[in-house]
């Protein structure tokens, strides 16, 4: 992507942080990616079913379609054996055992429908506005703000605000680890300073999906969500990323 990791300007005194993944208890705390899914029945009178991982695949998206008790948590420790000791990387292929209810589909989508707004847009994490777009400042190489923080803790979930498809995603210097959305009205969607990816390019993701979790990579001074709308992929085409939210429906 043209001109990367302008975010801000890197200073003697400012240390970068390596990528990281959240941890809860001293065990690592992995995203499931986000994609799409399918399941074939090993019984057609039973609810466990086998289902073959395709590209683009995630457990979170397995376990919603198949009304997973447990959600993909649940699945993962089912099938932790045949996926190992990373549940963000399931290879295309592999056979998993799906123990799936009706119901258990049916609540998970009402969760989710509840958290979009009448437009199809959300949030794109749960915290409150930091550092606001356009603030000027030094620090940042174009003088001034080309995003909106929102001020959350490192390992919180991160979401995709709208159905659309990833264009980038790894670390971009400034930026640390981000990724770069095209939604489906042709603006582009950034966040960055993540701690984990959970998508890769190419994926298509819907609003609400967990795309990764926030943390305080690239030059930071503490853990937040930076996130952009650009006209373009590139830096430097931002345009206000509340207004546009909330332009979709999106309260903020």
């Amino acid at each position: 992507m043209p001109a990367k990791g302008k975010h801000r300007r890197p200073k003697s005194q400012r240390v970068t942080r390596a990528a990281a993944v959240a941890t809860v208890g001293g065990a690592a705390l992995v995203l499931p990616l986000v994609g799409a899914a399918g399941a074939q029945a090993a019984d057609s009178g039973s609810t466990t079913t086998t289902y073959t991982v395709k590209s683009g695949d995630t457990l979170a998206k397995i376990a919603k379609s198949q009304g997973v008790d447990g959600g993909w948590k649940q699945l993962y420790q089912d099938n932790q054996d045949v996926i190992g000791s990373n549940a963000a990387l399931i290879k295309p292929g592999t056979e998993l055992t799906v123990d799936g209810s009706a119901s258990g589909a049916s609540a998970t989508a009402t969760r989710a429908s509840d958290t979009t707004s009448s437009s199809g847009y959300v949030k794109p994490v749960d915290g409150s506005v930091g550092t606001p777009y356009h603030s000027s400042g030094s620090m940042w190489s174009s003088g001034y703000h080309t995003g909106t923080d929102f001020t959350v803790s490192t390992g919180t979930s991160v979401k995709a605000v709208a159905q659309g498809t990833v264009v980038s995603a790894g670390y971009d210097g400034s930026y640390g680890n981000e990724i770069v959305i095209k939604n489906a009205d042709g603006y582009y969607a950034q966040y960055a300073h993540l701690s984990s990816v959970g998508v890769s390019a190419g994926q298509t993701v819907n609003a609400g999906d967990r795309i990764g979790l926030s943390g305080a990579t690239g030059n930071v001074t503490g853990p937040h969500l930076h996130f952009e709308i650009r006209t373009t992929a590139s830096y430097g085409s931002d345009v206000d990323p509340l207004a546009y939210l909330r332009s979709h429906g999106v309260t903020v």
